[in-house]
C-alpha cells in the first residue's frame, strides 16, 4: 500500500472515531456508612450554636485565635510552597494542552560567505568566468508541524495534566486546613500552658505556706520532723514542676510565631496576657462519610491522582499504535539580492509526512502498561485506605471531645465540691476547731483538681480542633470547591495556544 494512503487512511480512522485508547476514569465506589456513630453523642453537649464548618474557628468565641489564623493563612511559608506547586502544575498543564495543537517558527537567516579558491571547490569554480569569490545568502521560511492524536495518547497525557493540576490545587487547600488547625492547636495549647502555670504557682505558694507551717509547729515540739521533710518534698516537687511547664509554653510560643511566618518573639507580648481556654462550639453539621470524599481535600488529592495514574495507562497503550505527524515548510531564498527575497521566483516550500511505529518494541510497551496498571492498583487502595481512616479520624476525635468534656465537667464538679470544702475548713480554722494546716491541705487538693480541669479544658479544645480538620473543614463550599477545580482546567485548556 502507497505511503500516502496508509496516513490518509489513518488519519480518516482517527478523526472519524475520535478515541483515545485505554480504560476511561471513574471515581472509584466506596462502601462507608450512612452517618458517624458519634454523631448522636454531639447532641447532648451543652455549647454554643452551631458553627460554620468552613470557618469553623470563628465558633471558639476567641478574636484573637481568628485573628492568629488569618495571619497564618496570609504568611505562612508551607502555604506559599503550596501556591508555588499550583504555578508548576499549572505550567505542566499548558504543555500538555500546547502538544495537541500544531507548533510553528519563523526562521531567518543571512549568511556572507567568502570562498577559499585553494579549496577543490575552489579552485574548480575560480576557473569560471567572472567568479566572485564573495557570496550572501538570504532566507526566511516559515516551519509548521503537527503531531496527529489518532489513537489519543497525547488527550491522556491532557487529562492527566488537569488530574495533576487539580490535585496541586486541593493540595494547597490540604495545606491550608493544617495550617489553620496548627494554628489553633498551638494557640489552646498556650492558653492551657499558661492556665496550667498559673495554678502550678498558687499551689508552690500554698506549700510553701504549708512547709513554713509545719516548721513553726515543729520548732515548737508539737511536730515531727518527718512531717516537716514531707513538706519540703512537696515544695520541691511542685516547684520543679514550674519550668517544665515554662519550657513548654516557650515552646508553643515559638511556633506559634514560626506557624504566622515570623521570626520567634514577634508575637510575645500578644500572648503573654492570661486568657481563659477556648471553649468548643456546638457541632452537629456533620453531614455523613460519605461526604468526606467531597469535602476533605487529602482524599481529593488521592483521587486526582488515582485520575493521573488511569491516564498513564492510556497513555503506555498509545505506544502500541503508530504516530504521524506532518510537517509544513514555506519560505523564500536568495543568493542573489535581499531585494529579491519575495520574488516568486525565490519561493520553496516542502511537506512532510513521518510515520513512526514501535512494531518491533511491543515487549517494552508491555511493561510499560503493566507497570502503569500497578501504580494505578497501588493508588486506588491508598486512596480507599485514606477514606477509612479519614473516618476514623472523625470518629475518634469526637469520641475524644465527648469523654474530655465529659471529665471536664466531673472535674469542674469536684472543684466546686472541694471549694466549698476549703471554705467550710477556714471557717473551723477561724473558729480555733482546726489547724491552719488543714486549710491549706484543702488549697493543695483544689489547686490539683483544677489543674487537672485546666488540661481536660484543653484536651477538650484541641480535640475539637482536631474533629474539624478531619472533616475536612476551613475551605470554600464543597461542591463549589470541586467544579472550580474542573473548570480551572478546561480554561486553561482552551487558553492554550501552539
Amino acid at each position: 500500500m502507497p505511503f500516502k494512503r496508509l496516513i490518509l487512511i489513518l488519519l480518516s480512522a482517527g478523526l472519524l472515531s475520535n478515541c483515545a485508547v485505554g480504560p476511561e476514569y471513574k471515581k472509584a465506589e466506596m462502601s462507608l456508612p450512612d452517618s458517624f456513630m458519634g454523631q448522636s453523642t454531639l447532641a447532648h453537649r451543652s455549647a454554643t450554636a452551631d458553627t460554620d464548618i468552613s470557618k469553623w474557628w470563628e465558633g471558639f468565641g476567641d478574636p484573637q485565635l481568628t485573628q492568629f489564623i488569618a495571619i497564618a493563612l496570609e504568611q505562612n511559608l508551607d502555604i506559599a510552597q503550596a501556591q508555588a506547586r499550583i504555578s508548576q502544575a499549572r505550567s505542566g498543564l499548558s504543555a500538555a494542552n500546547a502538544a495537541l495543537l500544531p507548533s510553528g517558527n519563523l526562521n531567518t537567516t543571512v549568511i556572507r560567505n567568502h570562498q577559499s579558491l585553494e579549496s577543490p571547490l575552489g579552485q574548480l569554480l575560480n576557473a569560471v568566468p567572472g567568479y566572485d569569490r564573495n557570496a550572501t545568502l538570504y532566507e526566511a521560511n516559515v516551519n509548521a508541524s503537527w503531531e496527529t492524536d489518532i489513537f489519543g495518547g497525547l488527550k491522556r497525557q491532557q487529562q492527566g495534566a488537569i488530574a495533576e493540576y487539580q490535585a496541586t490545587q486541593a493540595g494547597a487547600m490540604a495545606t491550608r486546613l493544617a495550617i489553620a488547625a496548627h494554628t489553633a492547636d498551638l494557640y489552646v495549647t498556650v492558653r492551657g500552658l499558661q492556665s496550667r502555670l498559673d495554678i502550678a504557682r498558687k499551689q508552690l505558694a500554698t506549700q510553701q505556706q504549708l512547709a513554713d507551717k509545719i516548721r513553726l509547729l515543729h520548732s515548737r515540739g508539737i511536730a515531727p520532723k518527718l512531717q516537716v521533710k514531707q513538706s519540703e518534698a512537696a515544695v520541691a516537687q511542685v516547684a520543679a514542676s514550674i519550668p517544665v511547664l515554662e519550657a513548654g509554653l516557650e515552646a508553643a510560643m515559638n511556633a506559634m510565631d514560626v506557624m504566622l511566618g515570623e521570626a520567634p518573639g514577634k508575637y510575645r507580648a500578644e500572648l503573654h496576657a492570661i486568657k481563659p481556654i477556648p471553649v468548643a462550639p456546638q457541632m452537629t453539621a456533620l453531614g455523613s462519610p460519605g461526604d468526606l470524599l467531597k469535602r476533605r481535600p487529602d482524599l481529593i488529592v488521592a483521587e486526582r491522582r488515582l485520575a493521573v495514574a488511569n491516564a498513564k495507562i492510556g497513555q503506555a497503550i498509545a505506544e502500541y499504535y503508530p504516530k504521524v505527524s506532518l510537517s509544513l515548510l514555506i519560505g523564500s531564498a536568495t543568493a542573489i539580492s535581499g531585494g529579491n527575497l519575495f520574488s516568486s521566483a525565490a519561493n520553496q516550500a516542502a511537506a512532510v509526512a513521518g510515520l513512526r511505529w514501535r512494531l518491533f518494541d511491543f515487549g517494552r510497551i508491555d511493561a510499560q502498561i503493566d507497570y502503569a496498571k500497578g501504580q494505578e492498583a497501588e493508588l486506588l487502595a491508598a486512596y480507599r485506605q485514606s477514606a477509612l481512616r479519614a473516618t476514623e479520624d472523625v470518629e475518634n476525635a469526637i469520641s475524644a471531645l465527648v469523654k474530655r468534656e465529659e471529665q471536664t465537667t466531673y472535674l469542674r464538679q469536684g472543684e466546686q465540691a472541694l471549694a466549698q470544702a476549703r471554705e467550710t475548713s477556714f471557717i473551723a480554722y477561724q473558729r480555733g476547731v482546726v489547724s491552719l494546716i488543714e486549710v491549706l491541705h484543702a488549697d493543695e487538693t483544689l489547686l490539683k483538681v483544677s489543674d487537672a480541669k485546666a488540661q481536660s479544658q484543653t484536651e477538650a479544645a484541641r480535640s475539637a480542633i482536631a474533629a474539624f480538620k478531619a472533616l475536612g473543614g476551613g475551605w470554600e463550599s464543597n461542591s463549589i470547591q470541586e467544579a472550580a477545580l474542573v473548570q480551572a482546567g478546561s480554561e486553561h485548556s482552551n487558553k492554550a495556544k501552539p
